[in-house]
Parts: C-alpha cells; structure tokens; sequence
C-alpha cells in the first residue's frame, strides 16, 4: 500500500493572531514589531518537525467585507480593532511563507477558514492524501472526517498543541464533527458575536443535539411529537425557546457554517515544499527581522531536525537558569530563546550552555537512535521465575495474615499490619493524610517486629523488578529487540542526566537482581561492550574545590581514598587499617560528601559498629577527627553554606548553578535539609560537568579515529560511559577513551576511569 501523503493547511490569521498575544513585543534591527512574526515562525517549524508534511499552503482572510457581514451586520461587531502592530505583522506574514516556499490562497469576501473548507471539499476524495488543517481556534474542527481530515489546533499559548481526529472531537463534544454548526446555532458564538437561541447554553445544545440530531432534525421532530422532548428530560422552558427561536437558530447554523464552495481551484504544488526551499532565503529574511538564534537552524539538515534543535536549546537554558525545572514543558518553552540566552549571559553560564550541554545534543540523539541490543527470551525467562516467586511470597504472607488482599495497596497493607495483626515500634510516621505509612523506611522499622515485614519488602522488590523491568522492557522494543531508552540532558535539579522508558539508570547493583538484568542487554554481532567509570569522582572533585591538602595528596599518590582516610581518623599507620575501620571511613566519606551531621552519621555506622560502641559519643569522635585531619574541607563546605545564603544559589567548578530558596525560610528544618543539599551541589554538579564534558571529548576522539561506524555511545549512567564497539577497534577504542576521559580536566588532581570488557552489560558492569 502506497504511503499516505500529508497535506497541511495553515489558518495563517488565526496563528499569528494567537502568536501575537502570546509572546512579549520584540522589534527588528529597523525597529518593526516581530513579536508575532516570531511566534509564527517557531509554529511553523514545530508543525513541519511534528507532523512532517509534504505539501504546505497557507490560507488568508481579507479586510474586505465578508459575506456574513453582508448578511448579518452584527458579525463579530465585538471584537476590537485589531492593534497596528498586529495588522503590519499579517501583512509581514505573507514574506514568511514566501520565504517558506509555501503558497498563499485567499478571496475577497471570504475568510480563511472558508478558503480551508473549500481546499478540504476539492481535496478529500483523493486517495493517499490526509489533510491536517493547522489553526488557532476550533471553528475548523467541522471540517474533520474520520482520519482523512485532521484539525492541529493550540490549546494556550503557541506550544501547546493537540490533534483532533474524529473520535478526538466526539469525545470532546458528544457529537460528530459536521453537527458542530448545529451546535452554535444553538448556543451561538458570543467571539463572533453569533445569537443562536437566547437562553440555551453549551450543555442544553449538547443534550438536544446528541438526542435529536441536527437543528433541522430537531425541529422536524419537535412538530411531530413535542412530547418526546419532555421525556427525554428537556425543559418545557427550552421547549418554548426552541419554538420561538427556529429562524434565530438557523440563521446562526448558517453563519457558523464554513463554506465549501469558494471559487477558487486548488491543485497540489508539482513538487514537493522543500524540494523548492532556498535556505539563504530564509537566512536573509530572519536576519532582516533579527532573529538570530533562528538563523543557525537553517544550517541543519532539515527543519524537522531544526524544531527539535530549537525546542532542545531553549528546554536547556531554562533548566539552566532554574535547574528545578527538569525536563521543561511545552508551558515553560513559552519565553523566547532571545530573552532566555540575554539572562544565560547575566548569570556567567554562557561556558555550561555552549561549551557542556549544547555539544550533546546531537550525541544524545545518536545514542537513543542507535538503541541496545536486549536478549528477549532471557527476559521473558526471567520474568516467569521472579513471577514465581512472587506467588510463592504472596502465598506466604498470605498464610501469616490468615487473609488474602491486595498486597499493592498501601491502604489495605496498613490495615492488615496495624489493624488485624497489631503491630507496633515507636516512631512510626503517618502519610501527609493522616494515614499510617507503608512507605519501605517505616515497614523497615517493623522487621524485627514480625517476620512478615522481611517478607513484603522481598515482595515489593521483586515486584518493582518485574514492572519495571522485565514486563516493561519486552514492549519497548523495536522490530530488531533494541530498546530506545530516553535519556535527558535536563533530568535532574543536580546537572546529571537521567533516563526513562526505562530508567536504566535504577536497576539494581545487587549481584542477585542487578546482574541478570544488566546480562539481557548484549552485544550487537561483532561487537563488545565497553564500560568506562570515574572511580570516587565525587570525592575528587571536594579536593579539587576545597584546597585541601591531605585529600589531595591521597589521590595524587593512588592509595585508596577509604584506606588513607581511615589511617587519618584513626591514628593508625596505613597497613594497620582494619577492614572494619574502611568501612566506617567509607561511611564517613561519602556522609561528608551528602552533607550528612553527626545524628545521620551515628545511624549509618550503626551496622559497622560493634555492641559496644560509643554510639552518638563516637560518631561525634569521628565527625571531629574527619575534620582535624581535613581542616580545608570543613572550611569549604562553611564557605558554600554562607555563600548560599547570601546568594541563593551554588556553582560548580564550571559555573553552573543551583537555587536554594528554602534557605531563607523560617522552619529549621526546611533551612538545615537545604544546607545539606547546597553543601553536595558544587561536588554533584561538578562530577555531573566532568562527565558531559568527557562525552564531547570522546565523541571528537571517535570522529577524529573515524570510528563512527565502530564506536557507538549506548548509554550514561551517573559517573559511567557505556559503549559498543566493534571487536577489531576494541583494544585501540578502550585505550583511546580512557586516556580521554582522564584528561578531560587539567586541575592537578587525576579522574581515574576503570574500564571493562563483556559480551553484555552484566560482564561490563
């Protein structure tokens, strides 16, 4: 079967109209308005992007009287003057489509949405064509039939947008798309000043006409049988109003009709639109209205990779600017990228946006294009044993509680362990309804209350596991089983990406879960996977920020940080560490790293210290000898905290900032649970710089090797790089991208990487 064929038709008045309000004014180099103009031009590149066509026209009314004036003087008499910078900007907008290579229809006494329906009625009937009418309001929306006839429409702003097929308009209004003139002679159109009948609202005209049918169905059917009205529940108010209205309510069905009988002939262009485009046309007409980020998307391939560029840079500013705002909206796109890179350059973030994250755009794109390679039926294996074990567990906590229910349900949980089995420990948390937690960090301080609660959170991880993963996975994968994992350049308030469908970035480290997850993501046919990982980057990274001397030393001379940091605190020569002195320093490092105090250090030492242990008293003793012996780093994180308060935000080495506005509020622990994550930001965000910036680095080495055929990005999953790379390159590629990545930085203090090699994800992890 041939492959439909995309005609799309433009409402030109009424996107610019809705363009023009929606965006703040901008003026030209020659002092033109452009602030609508601007707004047509983005639409325009998000429809070509979105919905891909191969013929485009636009449509036009005229300031010439129409003919529903003619008839009806009233018609849209309560609008207001259009203002005069709208007025020149529709009069500009005729050089946009020039420029476009799109054709322009138009005919004295009609207006645009006439001109649609005539072009949709001469249209329609050919085969392999769908038309797509592109518009600011919802009068087209009478012109949709089945799939062949679409309306693109914007809900608010220029942004957000919606495609309306048949079914998408009867599930709106309750009716088919041609009872749609129908509907406003009954209620009228209070924007273009249409009566229908005094006293019917949107939702009588609703009931009348889903019961009844058309206005000339209605009143065939109302002087046949009035009474078949009342029992359908109509009022004998509406009844009256009806029948004292029928001229009123077909005279507003007329008004409300689009014509489609325009004299005009329309025919399909000979060629395609961008088989004519000339791009330095475009170039020069943007640079004539002075839009200059617009004018770097005419050098990209197509204009579908131009809106995607656009949207992609202007989500990524905003994130910049406010780093709360992960994974921007079509909402937030709202503000021009103009005014978004004025406010970039304010804040010194100029060297993050051009020189980190625009750079991995296109590298992103290609990771997700590529896809991985996943082994189906290991998978599905898989999924059938976890199943089976979750029925087991369900039987067993079944059989403890004398009950079955459903184990999901955070409410029927409550009531069976709180309620039927009555269990209790002091501290336990309530929901921010009042209702008792089941949340895992309160089921956790049950477990040595009943042997039920070891049971649930093996249930509850398995079935994570099992939704997540190994049920999930299977239905995302394409013809040839590669999974296309979305990964976000803005995921995070940190500055690390993120992932999604599936996050790849949770799955377990576990070697009883994790590794027979990761070993169903393989190689692709004479390739391997390589994984690179900065090791303890973070901790690298708070001896680069804070100066300090020791910790510098420590990695300048390649001894285990966790080992050399032990030594310190404990006052012990190096080969006299202990195992279980590392693992209380390895507690204390990366407590200091999260910001964690003295009462959260006690809790996390807990499972390393002995019975005997001082407790509080000791954690205390570790927490002072930390800093003693890292004076610098004490010092560092005071600064950070101050500097935040006084400024609002932090900066990573690069210069990449967060906000923290809790830190000006006035309940302590809303102040103290900001301090903590200003204290991390810096040492966060930087590593999440390092490794952004490692990924441009590689991605030259790649191209610089001509290995773009051989190396390929899969995946970045916090501080790791994960590749598949053809067998014959993969001495030379691991070689290549560890040196890469360890001297993505000059600072004086080494980014170790550790790599390794497997025929899958789990032996390269």
């Amino acid at each position: 079967m041939k492959t439909r064929e995309k005609l799309v038709l433009l409402d030109a008045h009424a996107i610019l109209h809705r363009a023009y309000h929606a965006l703040p004014e901008f003026m030209s180099p020659q002092g033109e308005p452009t602030g609508g103009l601007y707004g047509l031009v983005t639409m325009l590149i998000k429809i070509v992007g979105e919905l891909k066509p191969d013929y485009l026209i636009a449509c036009y009314d005229l300031p010439d009287t129409t003919f529903r004036k003619q008839i009806y003087d009233n018609y849209k008499a309560g609008r207001a003057k259009a203002d005069e910078g709208l007025v020149a900007q529709m009069i500009r907008s005729r050089d946009v489509f020039a420029a476009f290579n799109i054709p322009i229809y138009d005919k004295p006494r009609f207006e645009a949405d006439d001109i649609l329906g005539t072009i949709v009625e001469q249209m329609k009937k050919q085969k392999n064509l769908q038309i797509i009418i592109a518009s600011g309001d919802m009068d087209t929306l009478q012109l949709v039939d089945d799939d062949k006839v679409l309306v693109y429409t914007l809900k608010k702003g220029i942004n957000d947008t919606i495609l309306y097929d048949e079914e998408k308009v009867k599930a709106r209004f309750g009716f088919d798309p041609e009872l749609l003139p129908d509907y406003k002679g009954l209620r009228g159109d209070p924007s273009d000043n249409i009566i229908g009948i005094t006293g019917i609202g949107e939702k009588t005209a609703t009931d009348l006409i889903v019961n009844f049918g058309s206005i000339k169905e209605i009143y065939k059917k109302l002087k046949k049988n009035k009474e078949q009205f009342l029992k359908a529940g109509i009022k004998e108010r509406i009844v009256k109003l009806l029948e004292e209205g029928e001229e009123e309510a077909e005279f507003s069905r007329i008004l409300a009709t689009i014509r489609h009988d325009v004299p005009i002939k329309f025919e399909l262009p000979e060629k395609k639109w961008r088989e004519d485009i000339e791009i330095a046309k475009i170039e020069r007409l943007f640079s004539e209205f002075g839009f200059r980020t617009l004018i770097a998307l005419t050098s990209t391939p197509s204009v579908e990779e131009a809106v995607a560029k656009l949207d992609e840079e202007t989500k990524i500013a905003i994130w910049l600017l406010n780093s709360d705002i992960t994974n921007p909206t079509t909402d937030d796109l709202k503000v021009s990228k103009e005014k978004l890179l004025e406010e970039i350059k304010e804040k010194n973030l100029e060297r993050v946006y051009q020189e980190i994250e625009l750079p991995l755009i296109p590298i992103i794109a290609k990771a997700e294009e590529r896809g991985i390679l996943v082994d189906k039926k290991k998978l599905e294996k898989l999924s059938e044993e976890y199943h089976e074990e979750l029925t087991k567990l369900e039987k067993k906590i079944y059989e403890q509680t004398g009950t079955e229910f459903n184990l999901n349900s955070p409410k029927q949980l409550g009531e069976i362990l709180f309620d039927k089995m009555q269990l209790k420990v002091k501290g336990l948390k309530k929901t921010a309804g009042g209702a008792r937690s089941t949340r895992e960090s309160e089921l956790l301080k049950l477990k040595e209350v009943h042997p039920i609660i070891a049971e649930i959170l093996r249930y509850r991880e398995l079935q994570k596991l099992v939704s997540t993963y190994l049920d999930a996975i299977p239905k995302l994968l394409d013809e040839n089983n590669r999974l296309h994992t979305h990964l976000h350049q803005t995921g995070t308030t940190t500055g690390r990406m993120s992932s999604s469908e599936p996050n790849l970035q949770n799955i377990p480290a576990d070697e009883t879960h994790g590794d027979k997850i990761r070993a169903a993501f393989i190689a692709s046919p004479g390739h391997k996977w390589l994984s690179f990982d900065y090791s303890q980057i973070e901790m690298r990274v708070l001896a680069l920020l804070s100066g300090d001397e020791e910790l510098t030393r420590i990695f300048k001379s390649g001894t285990d940080v966790h080992t050399s940091v032990a030594a310190k605190v404990f006052k012990v020569k190096e080969e006299d560490v202990t195992r279980e002195m590392r693992r209380r320093a390895k507690v204390i490092n990366f407590g200091i790293i999260y910001g964690m105090g003295v009462t959260a250090l006690q809790k996390n030492l807990n499972s390393t210290l002995a019975p005997t242990s001082g407790g509080r008293a000791e954690a205390q003793e570790f927490y002072d000898q930390y800093f003693i012996a890292f004076p610098k780093i004490n010092a560092y994180f005071e600064k950070v905290k101050a500097d935040a308060k006084k400024l609002g935000y932090t900066e990573t080495y690069f210069g990449r900032r967060r906000y923290f506005p809790g830190l000006k509020a006035h309940l302590p622990y809303i102040v103290a649970m900001n301090e903590r994550m200003a204290m991390n930001a810096p040492l966060q965000g930087t590593a999440a710089d390092v490794v952004k910036i490692a990924m441009k680095k590689v991605d030259d080495e790649i191209k610089k090797n001509s290995w773009q055929n051989s190396v390929h990005l899969l995946l970045q999953v916090h501080d790791e790089l994960i590749f598949e790379v053809e067998e014959k390159v993969v001495s030379e590629a691991k070689r290549v991208i560890a040196k890469t990545m360890e001297t993505v930085v000059d600072v004086g203090i080494p980014f170790t990487v550790t790599s390794a090699k497997g025929e899958n994800w789990g032996e390269a992890d």
